[in-house]
């Protein structure tokens, strides 16, 4: 049974965020390195997906914007929000990227529900429902097998920056957050050790190897395309 590696970044430039899951991409499809789950949260960004549809973008305000490599639609990511990026191997599970996304949300499912919160999935969507609001995205991307981009977990954001989008493209959806459900702050660091936990059992890993850094090089790393907000 292999490790996994996890590395706690704390408040990250999703920029940044993107340069270093490019590098672990890289090692994993060269058969270097090993299973990574970075967990982190960003200042205030929108990002769009592949597909992602920019009439989506409602009032970005002056919050800076990306397009990048995964599903889904547009997403709102800030302080208070764990955002976690799996860089995985799927062959070791399977190769079934509709079971990979069906355990991410299992995953935080059972986060949700030891804090006493009855989550679920919705049929014909992604992403993880308590009640009729949202409190969970997904939107992954997948090279040669490997994975990257991820989840996010509404902790205890400011959620007025989903009012200025159409949440994951769902006209009329509405996100919570385990602060507002619960009405009462929530440690972070105690979701992030939660989520860490549920996601190695769930997986099948051995043990987890935590690290609060990140070792970087500076070659053969691509940037994001950037959408400026201007042009909305």
């Amino acid at each position: 049974m292999m490790n996994l590696q996890c590395i706690d970044l704390g408040l990250v430039e999703y920029a940044q965020a993107l340069t270093w899951q490019e590098e672990l991409l890289r090692q994993r499809c060269q058969g270097e390195g090993e299973d990574t789950l970075l967990l982190l949260e960003h200042p205030p960004v929108f990002t769009l997906g592949r597909g992602g549809d920019e009439r989506h973008l409602l009032n970005p305000r002056q919050v800076p914007i990306y397009r990048v490599g995964r599903g889904g639609d547009v997403t709102f990511h800030g302080p208070g929000q764990i955002v976690g990026y799996p860089i995985l191997d799927l062959t070791r599970q399977g190769r079934d990227v509709h079971a990979y996304l069906r355990s991410l949300e299992a995953i935080l499912i059972a986060v949700l529900a030891e804090y006493g919160l009855q989550a679920q999935r919705k049929d014909g969507l992604t992403g993880v429902w308590v009640g009729e609001k949202k409190i969970a995205s997904l939107g992954i991307g997948i090279r040669r097998w490997i994975t990257y981009h991820g989840f996010a977990l509404n902790v205890e954001p400011d959620l007025s920056y989903f009012a200025d989008i159409v949440p994951c493209g769902l006209a009329g959806v509405h996100m919570t957050s385990m602060a507002q459900l619960l009405k009462r702050p929530i440690g972070l660091a105690q979701v992030k050790t939660a989520v860490a936990q549920t996601f190695a059992d769930h997986f099948g890993y051995k043990e987890i190897a935590w690290q609060r850094y990140f070792r970087t090089s500076d070659f053969g790393l691509r940037t994001p395309d950037v959408v400026s907000a201007a042009n909305h």
